[in-house]
C-alpha cells in the first residue's frame, strides 16, 4: 500500500485529502464561518445579495436563486451519496444483520422522537404556535461533522463506535428523508413525480448494465431531479432515489461493488464543492440586516432548537437504547458500554446540513428562519464542544472485558489510532 500511495497522482491526493473525514467536516466549517462574518460585516448587502442572484432557464421553471441552487440542486448530490451507502449498509453493510442493527435503528427513532417531543413543548408552552411546523429541525444529524469530531478526538476507543455511530446517523438520514418528502411538500403534481420515477427507473437498468456510461447517466440524473424539483416534492428525494438504483453487489465480473465506485468518483465532489457551497449560501445568518434581526435570538425557536439538538438528541439515544437493552434480546456490539453512548449522543446532536435545510422549508417568516439557523449553528457548536470533551473523557476511562454486559467476553477490537484512521476506505479503480 505504502507504495501504491507513493505513485498516486496529484489529482488523487486531492481527491483522497477532500474525502478524509476531517478534511470534509473542517471545509463545512469553514465555508459556514466565512458566511456568518460576511453576513454580519459592513458588507453584509453583497452577500445578500449574492444568495439572491437568479440562474437558470425560466421556461422550465429553473430560474433558482443561488441559495436555492445550493440547497435544492448541489444538497442532491450530498443526498446521491446518501443513497448509495443507504444502499450498501441495507444489502451488505451494518443494516443487512437485525441483530446487530437493531439498537442503532432504535436508538436512531429515540434520537429524532424526543428532539421533536422536546420542540414541541417549548413552542406551545411559549405560545408561539406559528413556529411549530419546525418540529423536524432538531431530529436531524450530520454525519459529515459528527465523524470528523469523533475522528479527531476519539483516539484510543473502539472503532465499533464509529460503526455504531455510522449506523444510526444512517437510519436518521433515512428517516429525515421520509420527514422532508411527507411533510415539505406544499403542493404535488402526480405526472410528473411519475416522470421523474420512470426516468430514475431508466437510470438504474442502465446503472446495472454491463458498460453505464457516464455520458448517459449524468443527463438522466439532471432530468430525473428536474422532474422531481417541478413535480413538488423537494428536488433531493430525487438524489436519494438514483442513489438506491445503484447495484451493492459485484457484478460482471468486477472486484468491488458498484456503490463502492460510485462513492469514490463522487463524494469528492460532494465533500469538496457541493455541502460547503451550501454551508456558505445556508449559514450566512445575518443579524445585522432588516428590522430586528438581532433580536432573533430570542425567538422561543430558538431554545427550542437547541435544546431539542443538545438534550433531546442524548436523551432519546441514550433512553432508547437502555430500554431495548433491557427489555429486549438485543445487546450494543463487542467493545462497547452504554458509557460510550454519552459522546455519541452528543455527536448526534451537531444537526447543521439538513436541519438547515430542512429549517428553509419549515418558515415562510424570514425571522423565524434567521433564528432557527442560528439556533442550529448554536447548538452544533455546543454538541460538538461536550462530544468531544465526552470523547476524551470516555478514551481516558478503563474498559471490561464485557462492555457490553452480554455475558460473553468482548472480542480484540480495533482502537482509533488517528483521525486518518476513520477515513473512508481507499478503493482502487
Amino acid at each position: 500500500m505504502a507504495s501504491h500511495s507513493s505513485t498516486l497522482t496529484a489529482r488523487e491526493r486531492v481527491r483522497r485529502w477532500v474525502t478524509l473525514e476531517t478534511t470534509s467536516g473542517v471545509l463545512l466549517l469553514a465555508a459556514a464561518i466565512i458566511a456568518l462574518v460576511w453576513a454580519n460585516s459592513p458588507l453584509y448587502q453583497s452577500y445578500i445579495d449574492l444568495t439572491k442572484i437568479v440562474v437558470g432557464p425560466e421556461a422550465f421553471h429553473l430560474d433558482l436563486t443561488l441559495g436555492k441552487w445550493a440547497a435544492d440542486g448541489l444538497l442532491a448530490v450530498f443526498f446521491f451519496i446518501v443513497g448509495v451507502e443507504l444502499k450498501h449498509e441495507i444489502v451488505a453493510g451494518s443494516l443487512r444483520s437485525p441483530k446487530e442493527a437493531g439498537v442503532p435503528i432504535f436508538a436512531a427513532v429515540g434520537g429524532m422522537a424526543v428532539p421533536a417531543i422536546i420542540f414541541a413543548v417549548v413552542i406551545f408552552a411559549s405560545g408561539d404556535t406559528a413556529a411549530i411546523d419546525g418540529w423536524a429541525i432538531p431530529t436531524a444529524t450530520d454525519i459529515a461533522f459528527a465523524i470528523a469530531v469523533l475522528a479527531i478526538f476519539g483516539r484510543g476507543l473502539p472503532r465499533a463506535i464509529r460503526t455504531f455511530l455510522l449506523t444510526l446517523a444512517v437510519v436518521d438520514d433515512l428517516l429525515a428523508i421520509i420527514i422532508i418528502a411527507v411533510f415539505y411538500t406544499d403542493h404535488l403534481e402526480p405526472l410528473l413525480l411519475l416522470a421523474s420515477v420512470g426516468v430514475v427507473a431508466v437510470f438504474g437498468l442502465i446503472v446495472r448494465s454491463r458498460r453505464p456510461y457516464a455520458w448517459l447517466l449524468l443527463p438522466l440524473a439532471f432530468v430525473a431531479w428536474a422532474l422531481m424539483h417541478a413535480s413538488g416534492v423537494h428536488a433531493t428525494i430525487a438524489g436519494v432515489l438514483l442513489g438506491f438504483t445503484v447495484p451493492a453487489m459485484a457484478m460482471h465480473g468486477e472486484a468491488h461493488p458498484r456503490t463502492h465506485h460510485y462513492e469514490h468518483e463522487v463524494r469528492p465532489f460532494s465533500s469538496g464543492i457541493a455541502l460547503p457551497l451550501f454551508a456558505f449560501f445556508s449559514a450566512g445568518v445575518s443579524l445585522v440586516a432588516g428590522d430586528g434581526a438581532a433580536s432573533a435570538i430570542f425567538q422561543p425557536v430558538v431554545l427550542a432548537i437547541v435544546l431539542g439538538l443538545v438534550l433531546g438528541k442524548l436523551l432519546g439515544v441514550l433512553g432508547a437504547t437502555a430500554i431495548v437493552t433491557r427489555l429486549t434480546p438485543l445487546r450494543l456490539p463487542d467493545s462497547i458500554g452504554l458509557r460510550d453512548l454519552l459522546p455519541v449522543g452528543f455527536l448526534t446532536g451537531i444537526g447543521f446540513t439538513v436541519s438547515l435545510l430542512i429549517a428553509e422549508l419549515s418558515f415562510t417568516d424570514e425571522a423565524l428562519t434567521t433564528g432557527a439557523k442560528l439556533a442550529i449553528l448554536i447548538a452544533s457548536g455546543i454538541a460538538a464542544i461536550l462530544a468531544a470533551a465526552f470523547l476524551r473523557w470516555d478514551a481516558g476511562k478503563l474498559r471490561t472485558r464485557d462492555m457490553n454486559l452480554d455475558d460473553v467476553p468482548d472480542t480484540k477490537t480495533q482502537v482509533i489510532r488517528d483521525a486518518r484512521d476513520v477515513s473512508d476506505e481507499d478503493y482502487e479503480d
